[in-house]
């Protein structure tokens, strides 16, 4: 029997409408699932069962006898979405089978399509798919061809912009040839037209190719009969995740859904969340969902708002922030649970005091019996992790981290070790090994080679091979050259260690050695968080009293490595979290410039800001049971001190459902009024022109310009601006500092 006969009857003499997977629905989960006519919206909260109500509806349209598998187009953003989808309606069906049903991710579904009209853009059925090594391998051929720098401008980075340019359904020639901006020497648009006229001679397509080209297809007049094909055949469009979808997705799925009998109503329904619209930086664009009224007038709108996940507290507090936000639909989620604990919101010195605050938090949930493997600490950028690893090794905690290796397992900070390494001790063969042509200096693996058996033969390590080689004529002379340099700069290095802070020489060290400038010329996509964990690293060395000691604290830390048991904490981004969910979410760092991002909001204003609060919403609703914010008011950055400033996000928390447990005068409740909705700070604004004479603190001090003051970490010094409770002074030994007027004290003569 075939599948779509086994479900019609299964469903014949039966109301589909009192189906059993129907009544277990709440009301608007069970309008969700039985408005099948027409354009539907489903504006799915977190936690409110999103993936319940979709695999349901689909199985309701099959047990409705209104489509046959075939008829249906469901698409997911990943395979193991599908896949679960698939289960389920089986499931649902009494465990019918479902093949027939056209049910995948864009790029499978668009592959599907392309491989049945493959001729229509010149290409055969049988064209092959790129990964993304065969697209940075392709571009650095075609830059070789043009003679452009592929060390100063990476492939990767290239092929980067160009999926950018697809994710918008932009071909070369959309593009005018200043779009690309300086890239690739100011030829990138020429290039991209160049990639892809070498795509089609190799009868290829990468990954944005395959809907690009249906989307060709499906707009060209003369292949009108290709788009009412599938226009006829989709009784029923599902969409998970729409808030996602970028350009050329939401196009391909409008000229699939729009109706050619103007009887017949587009049946299409998404299902996402505009306040998780987060991966605006890879280009979904939550517009697409904004407007979806717009493109399909008459649509129905299902909110669903009631969460089984978190408590009261916690879904009052992400409705405080996120409806801070003005480009959203709006929803307020809630709960038929209990309130629970109230968020805690914590205020400490600095990001030491934040790590060891956080590890007291945890080791007291897991004496109370709460499972190490349902914690997770959510941070905003990838430096954050290396004060929490410290600190849970330290514990003997259990942790990994998700999404990415380790802080002392990353490239960049395992080359930054091998040079200290090398300095402290010169016979470390491998250290040496490691770094010997990072950054390139023309030194290749065969004379590694030749240097390793001269040494083996005299019984010497790979430092002193290079010492006697580079005074001989064996090596060629450019060779020899960049190989007595390296050398004189190691012995430089190492005479400087007894007379220099470790800081300033392991600075010093990354900025002689061209290792910082070749992450700073870098247009690799990652190379800002590099430099960001360069910088992480030489600050984390203050704790320790000179290098020798910090080395040894990296090797202790290395082999405490546990393997990821199973009852291990989670360390990963607020990106990667979304879709998980914990019993207690700990979310640090929650300081102006660092969340929201400064970069962000510098490169996107508003719109950069309220992708920063769908951010803060997402991390917050991970947390069924509590939810602990943390801020420090201090950061040390590149080895000396920054004073911070606590997020906007903490303000916005409503105070009915928060507890503050920060010390005196580290956090002023009201402080979000300061901030207008450019992002900008009004207090900074006003300042320009007018300068405060005076301010009281909390405690009751009034400072005006020209007071002595003494600070914990700056000493002595001079207030030289007032700007509300910051105050500018010049210090003796610290220079020009920013500080909150709390932090300091007055001298009085």
């Amino acid at each position: 029997m075939h599948t779509a006969e086994k479900i019609h009857d299964q469903a014949s003499g039966t109301n589909a409408m009192d189906a059993p997977y129907l009544t277990s629905l709440n009301e608007p989960q069970r309008a969700a699932v039985s408005q099948t006519e027409g354009p539907v919206l489903v504006l799915a909260g977190a936690g409110t069962g999103k993936t319940r109500v979709l695999t349901t509806r689909l199985a309701h349209i099959l047990r409705s006898n209104k489509a046959f598998p075939g008829e249906v187009l469901a698409v997911t953003f990943t395979n193991k979405a599908a896949q679960e989808m698939k289960e389920r309606v089986s499931h649902l069906l009494g465990g019918a089978p479902v093949d027939g049903m056209w049910l995948g991710t864009f790029h499978a579904l668009a592959a599907r399509m392309l491989r049945r009209h493959a001729e229509l853009v010149g290409l055969n059925s049988n064209f092959t798919i790129l990964d993304p090594d065969d697209q940075n391998r392709l571009m650095k051929q075609l830059m070789e061809n043009e003679g452009i720098d592929h060390k100063k401008w990476a492939p990767k980075a290239m092929i980067a912009m160009v999926d950018r340019w697809k994710d918008k359904g932009q071909r070369p020639q959309d593009l005018s040839a200043d779009e690309g901006g300086e890239a690739a020497g100011g030829r990138l648009v020429a290039l991209y037209g160049q990639y892809q006229q070498r795509l089609r001679v190799l009868n290829a397509c990468d990954f944005g190719e395959l809907l690009l080209h249906m989307i060709t297809i499906f707009r060209d007049p003369q292949n009108a009969d290709v788009l009412g094909e599938y226009q006829r055949r989709f009784k029923y469009i599902l969409v998970d995740e729409y808030q996602d979808t970028n350009v050329a997705q939401y196009m391909w799925l409008r000229l699939m859904a729009k109706s050619t009998d103007p009887e017949r109503p587009s049946n299409i329904c998404c299902v996402g969340d505009d306040d998780q619209s987060i991966y605006g930086w890879r280009g979904a664009e939550v517009g697409n969902i904004l407007k979806f009224e717009k493109d399909f007038p008459g649509a129905t709108i299902v909110r669903l708002e009631e969460n089984y996940r978190s408590t009261g507290h916690i879904l009052a507090a992400a409705n405080g922030v996120i409806r801070n936000n003005e480009g959203r639909l709006g929803k307020s989620l809630f709960t038929s649970g209990d309130h629970g604990d109230k968020l805690i919101v914590r205020g400490l010195w600095d990001g030491e005091a934040e790590a060891r605050w956080v590890g007291e938090e945890i080791e007291q949930l897991q004496n109370k019996g709460w499972s190490l493997s349902q914690m997770a600490v959510l941070i905003r950028a990838g430096f954050q992790t290396r004060e929490f690893e410290e600190r849970f090794i330290k514990l003997g905690l259990s942790y990994k981290v998700i999404g990415g290796p380790r802080f002392y397992e990353r490239m960049e900070i395992r080359d930054a070790l091998a040079y200290f390494r090398v300095i402290a001790q010169p016979a470390d063969d491998l250290a040496l090994e490691r770094i010997i042509n990072t950054p390139k200096r023309g030194i290749g693996a065969s004379t590694v080679q030749t240097l390793y058996a001269y040494g083996r033969s005299k019984g010497i390590s790979l430092h002193d091979a290079i010492m006697d080689l580079t005074q001989t004529d064996e090596l060629k002379p450019k060779m020899k050259a960049s190989l007595m340099k390296l050398l004189d700069d190691f012995i430089r290095w190492r005479d400087q260690m007894g007379v220099m802070k470790h800081t300033d020489l392991a600075a010093q060290v990354l900025d002689e050695s061209g290792y910082m400038a070749m992450w700073q010329s870098s247009k690799e996509v990652d190379a800002p968080g590099r430099l960001e964990n360069l910088k992480e690293l030489i600050a984390g060395m203050e704790e320790f009293e000179n290098m020798a000691e910090f080395l040894e604290h990296i090797a202790l830390v290395m082999e405490n490595r546990d393997g990821h048991k199973a009852e291990s904490i989670s360390i990963m981004t607020l990106h990667a979290a979304k879709g998980l969910e914990f019993d207690a979410v700990f979310l640090p760092g929650w300081e102006e410039g660092l969340f929201p991002s400064q970069r962000s909001m510098d490169e996107s204003g508003l719109r950069g800001l309220e992708e920063e609060r769908r951010l803060a919403y997402v991390g917050i609703t991970r947390a069924r049971k509590r939810s602990f914010i943390s801020f420090a008011a201090n950061r040390r950055m590149y080895g000396s001190w920054v004073n911070a400033i606590p997020s906007r996000f903490v303000d916005e928390l409503p105070k009915d459902h928060v507890e503050v447990q920060s010390d005196q005068g580290l956090y002023n409740a009201g402080r979000s009024t300061h901030w207008d909705s450019s992002g900008s700070s009004v207090a900074s604004r006003r300042s320009a022109t007018v300068t405060d004479r005076k301010v009281v603190s909390e405690n009751g001090t009034e400072f005006s310009r020209g007071d002595k003051v003494f600070h914990d970490k700056f000493g002595d010094g001079v207030i030289i601006n007032i700007d509300g409770h910051k105050l500018d002074i010049a210090f003796n030994r610290g220079g020009k500092k920013r500080v909150m007027d709390s932090f300091v004290e007055k001298i009085t003569e």
